[in-house]
Formats: C-alpha cells, sequence, structure tokens
C-alpha cells in the first residue's frame, strides 16, 4: 500500500514547514496528527519494508527500512512526540519553536529508521543541528548553552563519522550486515563518539547544561530523542555487546544518579538522571553477547530486551518528569526547590503524576520502569557479572534518594506563598495520558513484552517474583532511610561544579595560550622576514660595502685589498626599506607559498 513507503521522518518534516507558516493553534494540530500518523504507521507497516536509493553511482542507501527495532523506536518516538506538542500547545510555546522542534523529531526518526550507516551519519547530524537550533531559539543563557552542547556533538559525530568511513574502507559496504562496526580503532571511534550522545561519564556534561536552559516545553523533546537515538546507535555499532560498554552503562547509572542527588534546579536534577537511566540501557546493550560473562541460552536477549524496553519506559517517564516541572516553572516562574514547597496542595494533579514518573524511574513494582531495569539487572545477575550488579543496584538507590528529595521539596515541606493554579486542560491531558502508561505497562508488562524488537520466547524472565519485588522495596526502603538522615543537607546543597568545570576553563585558557602562542610566533616570523628583505635590499644597493662589512669576519689573508682609499658607500642606496601590504595581500602571499611547498613536498 501507498502508505507503507512513506518515510515517517518526511512527513513529521512536512508538518514542521506547516508549523511554521500556519497560525499558531492549526500549526499545532498539524503536528499532533503527523507525530500521531507516524506511531500509526509504526504499527501497522510490515517488517521488511525499504526505501532504496542509489546514490553518487556508488552507495546503495537504505533511507526507510522497517525493522523490529525501528518499528519500536518509531512507535514510541510518534507517541511522545504527539503528547510533546500538544504539551508545547497547552504551554504556549510560539509556532516557530515547536515547528523546530517537529524537525528535531523528524531528524531522529529518520536515524532510527535508517537502513545503513550513511543514512545513519547524516540524519545523526541533522538531528545535532535541529536540537542545537531549538536550544538557542530561546535566547539568553540558552545560547551559550547551546554552543557548547553544538561543539560537543559536533566532535562526537565526526568521530562516529570517522569510524564509518573507516568501517567502510575495511568492509567495502556502508550497508547494515548485522556485525556491527569494524572492531579496533573504527569500533573504539564509534564507541567514542555515540559515548557524547549517551552520556558516557567524562562526555556527558552537556546534559545539565543545556536541557536546563530552554523553555521548559522545548525540554520535554530534548529530553527523549538524542539520548534514545544514541541508544539505538549503540546496538548498531555494538550488536553482540562489549564488557567495557557494559560497565560503562554501570558507572553511569551510579555517577548520574548521585550527581542528581547535589542539585536544586529541578531541570538539571532530571537532566542528570538521563545519565543515568541510560546507563542501564547502555549496560544492556553492553550485556547483548553471548560472550559477555557467564553464557547461557537466554540471557544476552533478556539484556537485549531489557535494554530497548528501558528505552521505551524512560521515554514515557522521563517525559512526563519534565512535563511535571515544566507546569511548576509554569505556574510560578520558579525554577529552583530552594524557592517553593508545598506544591502538593495546590496542584494536584501534578503531584499526582509526578509520583507516577518518579516510581516509574525509581522502578518501584507496578511501573513501568520495575519490568525493563529489573530485566537488565537480571542479566547481569544472570552472567554473574557481580560488580556491575551492584553497581545497578546502588545507582537504583540513588534513584530513589533523588525523587524522595525533588517531591518532598517540591510537593510536601512548607507552604508556597501566593495562590498558584494546577496544570490547564491540554497539559493535564498530555500528562495523564503518559501517566497512564506508564502504570499500564507497569502492572500487565506482557504489554511491553510483545511489542519488544525480541520475541518473549527467546528469553526466560518472570516479572512479578517475590525476590524481584523484595528488591524494588528494599532500594525504595534505603532511599527512605538515606533522606531521613541526609534531609538537612541535601537542602542546602545548591549546584555542585561537574566536570564542564574543568574543561570549560582548560579550553578557554589553551586557548588564549594558544592564539597568544601562534600571533607571537607569526609577529616574530613576520620580523625576521622583514628584516631579510630589509638586508637583501641594502646589499642590493650597497654591493661593495656590503663585501666590506662581511670581509671583517674572515681571516686577514682573504679580506679584500682595497688600496690607499677604502670605499664608504657606493650608489646612494636607501639604508631603509617600508614593506606595507594589506591584511588579503598577505594571505594571499602566504596561501601561494604554502600551496607551492605542499606541491614540492607532496
Amino acid at each position: 500500500m501507498a502508505y507503507e513507503f512513506a518515510p515517517p521522518f518526511a512527513i513529521v518534516l512536512i508538518a514542521a514547514v506547516l508549523a511554521a507558516v500556519l497560525p499558531r493553534r492549526p500549526g499545532h494540530a498539524v503536528g499532533v496528527l503527523a507525530t500521531g500518523a507516524v506511531a500509526v504507521l509504526a504499527w501497522v507497516v510490515p517488517e521488511g519494508t525499504y526505501i532504496d536509493v542509489d546514490l553518487f553511482g556508488v552507495f546503495d542507501a537504505v533511507v526507510y527500512n522497517v525493522d523490529p527495532f525501528s518499528r519500536l523506536m518509531g512507535l514510541i518516538f510518534g507517541f511522545i512526540g504527539a503528547a510533546a506538542v500538544l504539551y508545547s500547545y497547552a504551554s504556549e510555546a510560539d509556532g516557530r519553536q515547536t515547528a523546530i522542534a517537529l524537525s528535531y523529531v523528524g531528524t531522529s526518526l529518520g536515524a532510527v529508521y535508517a537502513g545503513d550507516w550513511l543514512t545513519l551519519i547524516f540524519f545523526w547530524e541533522l538531528m545535532a543541528v535541529t536540537s542545537t537550533l531549538l536550544v538557542w531559539y530561546y535566547g539568553g543563557a540558552a545560547v551559550r548553552s547551546g554552543f557548547r552542547y553544538a561543539v560537543l556533538h559536533g566532535i562526537g559525530g565526526s568521530l562516529f563519522l570517522a569510524a564509518i568511513v573507516w568501517h567502510y574502507a575495511e568492509v567495502g559496504t556502508v550497508a547494515f550486515t548485522g556485525s556491527g562496526i569494524t572492531a579496533g580503532v573504527p569500533a573504539a571511534l564509534a564507541a567514542t563518539g555515540i559515548g557524547v550522545n549517551v552520556g558516557f561519564v567524562g562526555l556527558h556534561a552537556w546534559l545539565p547544561d543545556t536541557y536546563p536552559s530552554p523553555h521548559f516545553a522545548a525540554s520535554v523533546f530534548l529530553c527523549v530523542f538524542t539520548t534514545k537515538t544514541g541508544v539505538y546507535g549503540m546496538y548498531r555499532a555494538f550488536p553482540d555487546g562489549h564488557l567495557w560498554i557494559a560497565y560503562m552503562g554501570g558507572a553511569m547509572a551510579v555517577f548520574g544518579a548521585f550527581a542528581a542527588l547535589l542539585q536544586s534546579d529541578m531541570r538539571r536534577l532530571l537532566s542528570y538522571h538521563i545519565q543515568s537511566q541510560v546507563g542501564y540501557m547502555v549496560a544492556g546493550v553492553g550485556l547483548g553477547g553471548a560472550a559477555i560473562g557467564h553464557g547461557g541460552k537466554y540471557y544476552h536477549e533478556l539484556a537485549t530486551a531489557g535494554a530497548f524496553g528501558h528505552v521505551f519506559n524512560h521515554i514515557l517517564y522521563k517525559g512526563l518528569l519534565f512535563m511535571t516541572v515544566g507546569v511548576i516553572i509554569y505556574r510560578t516562574g520558579k525554577e529552583s526547590l530552594d524557592h517553593i514547597g508545598g506544591l502538593g496542595r495546590h496542584m494536584p494533579l501534578t503531584a499526582i503524576t509526578f509520583a507516577v514518573a518518579a516510581l516509574s524511574i525509581a522502578g518501584f513494582p507496578g511501573f513501568n520502569g520495575f519490568v525493563s531495569k529489573g530485566m537488565i539487572i537480571g542479566a547481569a545477575d544472570k552472567k554473574e557479572l557481580e560488580a556491575l550488579w551492584y553497581l545497578l543496584l546502588l545507582g537504583g538507590v540513588g534513584t530513589f534518594l533523588s525523587f524522595i528529595k525533588l517531591g518532598y521539596f517540591a510537593f510536601l515541606e512548607g507552604e508556597y506563598s501566593g495562590t498558584v493554579k494546577d496544570a490547564n486542560i491540554g497539559q493535564s491531558v498530555a500528562m495523564v495520558s503518559v501517566a497512564g502508561l506508564c502504570v499500564a505497562f507497569g502492572l500487565v508488562p506482557g504489554l511491553l513484552f510483545d511489542i519488544l524488537p525480541v520475541e518473549a520466547e527467546a528469553y526466560e524472565y518472570t516479572t512479578f517474583t517475590v525476590p524481584h519485588i523484595a528488591e524494588g522495596v528494599g532500594l525504595g526502603l534505603l532511599g527512605l532511610i538515606g533522606f531521613a538522615v541526609l534531609r538537612g543537607p541535601l537542602h542546602h546543597i545548591g549546584r555542585v561544579p561537574d566536570i564542564d568545570a574543568v574543561y570549560n576553563r582548560a579550553f578557554f585558557y589553551g586557548g588564549r595560550v594558544l592564539i597568544v602562542g601562534v600571533t607571537e610566533l607569526y609577529a616574530a616570523v613576520d620580523r625576521v622576514a622583514v628584516r631579510l628583505v630589509q638586508s637583501a635590499y641594502w646589499v642590493g644597493g650597497n654591493p661593495t660595502l656590503a663585501v666590506l662589512r662581511a670581509s671583517r669576519y674572515l681571516p686577514e689573508s682573504f679580506r679584500p685589498s682595497w688600496g690607499d682609499q677604502q670605499p664608504q658607500t657606493d650608489g646612494g642606496a636607501p639604508s631603509r626599506l617600508y614593506i606595507r601590504a594589506g591584511v588579503g595581500t598577505s594571505v594571499l602571499l602566504l596561501a601561494s607559498v604554502l600551496t607551492v611547498v605542499l606541491v614540492v613536498v607532496l
């Protein structure tokens, strides 16, 4: 049928153009319909559908490919995109911002539906561009953080592109062959480049730096697409997993959770938890190989299923968390926990939906995070990787602590001065819809298993077992006890510096030293060159005197004989030479000389 050959990215990008030119209400309506249509297409288009094009007569690019993994990503991207557009409309975001957000959604869809490396990296880079524009659109401080975001993602994308080029040189094709990126240097480049997107520890600082900066409705889009597309790319690059990647995921889970605990800015806290939760997904991808850890007939399938189940669930509850915090910002104008409190009495719907999202992200029994997070932790246990298992459990304790802190100081403690309204109708519809799915997938895990890219028959996993429920409840109790002990200090902790405080200064001062060094070196070379030209000009005008002066440094027997009278000058040439040229002429001359040198050398 015709709809089978309508690429989802094209539908959403067309909607983005329309949203930019139509009035605000119909523009947002088109956005909701387009993203909703993407979710429907992901459900009905049969597996194996693809569109290929001949690129430059060299590459067979597959610009649209439907397989179990791209179908799952398209389904959740479409649904959350529709909810986010509705939320944006209700939150008074203007049409241009939503148009940019839709272009971001469209390029992300292009990446996850790509059927080859070339198409993937093309949309990967466009995703970085459109998300940067979404941050920049808000202006103010968002411009600076957006610039840092663009630089880091430019570096990450370049490394990923280098890996793809190297891979193509090795295997002679850009198609997905099922074996991932070539091992060795290409794999290392790919892991590092993708690691920027998913927030590897040390490459993560753009997350808490960027996501709190733009309009709060824009943050709902941002928290979904870049990092989860990164997890998808990580799986494509490493379908057989890698132990190093698994342990990096464990480190992300712990670092992000406890870094979040130290924040008072609500969106900054949530941004660190993106890193933490993506860490579970990365751990699942890393465990997704039969050769990783203790072997078993279903262990690696369980890990892969858990990774993508957590991608699906995380998009729901993380989008909901940013929506609820966005409503607080919308109604109070406050970003920090230090300036709010007791809002649960004024905003009951927002408080309830926040509680659903918080219990989901923490992995409490009965909510969707409990299902997928348990699959990843279970896979680490089955593979007998105890250190990783403890890391993932420790990340769970940190998650409970963080969201007990956020919920307590925002909704329970104290009393907000003044009158504040709850979420409006549009915001409420978006939040309740997402919250309902968080509960549904938590209470009926089979709903999730049925849509995962790994069939349920390929692995053995029972969600509601006594040990698993006890584990979830136990982590929650540890979180409550920890918060009771640390409540006072946590309330007074503000923004704690991250690694970007180091490398931002290092790049600033290092760049200054480099620029000054290059400038001074150029000035020194320029002075030497001018002096040589002046000397050559003087020698040409005064050859006899030049010989006389040079002869002073010769032995007596080699000095020339001048007779009775030693000449003092000849020709009356000027002793000074003034050389003047514009910047353009200097650059042209320098480029010409360098070109000649390169031609001779190469």
